[in-house]
């Protein structure tokens, strides 16, 4: 592949959230290509992306095209894997890919899975990196750029001015499950629940604690509420199956939560019921 200094035709594959807010932050620089799996989630994926166009300066929903076709990536010079947190799905839509868009460089947003078994998996470690956003997309700033060893070392640069290019501020974090703001995030949220199953205390008071005595925007119990009860669990189980640190593993709460189907926000109810 030729050296260039950015990315000018990027795809997104995948139609959840993550997926459509990445869409409508890259369509401030460029077309950008939006992968559904199929008619339905496509209608809706561009239903999404266009609203979350409102929300960005220079964001343009024209500039979106949504497609089910994977053949349709064949131009694109990166092509960002945007689905459910879970290695298998990831590493077989990352080999599809990897095989429609045979120039590309190839990202995953995964958030805590080991980004080498998803580049070994995918087949194409040289390409593959780990490029992790935070929810709600248009709102954050941050992205964790990951830079593996077996990645070409013409990818960091041209990430990063991609990333920025999207108005995000990348910072590059260390090669291991979970990252920085993961590793660091999610032993807060789990102890927050066990002090709430040791004390009794109510969810709203926890996190009235941590807003009006920490001065967080939001308490965490909310938070787990709006990441969604099963990809914290998901997160918590990828990061204690690395380190076998206690602090990591998804507290029993939170696994009754999701065998009730109570995920969050998503769902209607988690810590909170929403309408």
């Amino acid at each position: 592949m030729a050296a260039f200094e950015t990315y000018e035709r990027p795809g997104i594959a995948g139609s959840g959230t993550i997926a459509c807010g990445l869409a409508a932050c890259a369509s401030q620089a460029s077309k950008v290509l939006l992968l559904a799996r199929s008619d339905a989630s496509a209608w809706k994926a561009e239903e999404q992306a266009t609203a979350l166009c409102a929300k960005v300066d220079g964001a343009d929903a024209k500039q979106i095209k949504v497609t089910t076709r994977p053949a349709d990536l064949g131009s694109c010079d990166v092509v960002v894997e945007a689905i459910v947190e879970e290695l298998q799905p990831k590493v077989e839509l990352l080999k599809a890919v990897a095989d429609a868009a045979g120039g590309a460089d190839l990202a995953t947003t995964t958030s805590s899975l080991s980004l080498d078994e998803i580049a070994s998996g995918a087949e194409h470690p040289e390409r593959t990196f780990g490029l992790h956003p935070f929810n709600p997309v248009v709102r954050m700033d941050l992205v964790e750029l990951c830079i593996p060893e077996a990645a070409s070392s013409e990818i960091g640069p041209r990430a990063r001015n991609w990333c920025e290019s999207i108005g995000k501020t990348v910072v590059e974090v260390p090669n291991e499950p979970g990252f920085v703001v993961n590793r660091l995030l999610f032993p807060y949220l789990f102890d927050a629940v066990r002090l709430m199953e040791q004390t009794g205390m109510e969810a709203e008071d926890v996190d009235r604690c941590m807003t009006l005595g920490a001065n967080y925007p939001m308490g965490p119990l909310a938070l787990l509420d709006l990441v969604g009860i099963d990809v914290a669990v998901a997160i918590g189980e990828a990061l204690y199956a690395d380190s076998e640190e206690e602090h990591h593993r998804p507290p029993g709460r939170l696994i009754t939560l999701v065998d009730q189907g109570k995920l969050g926000r998503k769902s209607g109810g988690g810590f909170y019921d929403y309408d």
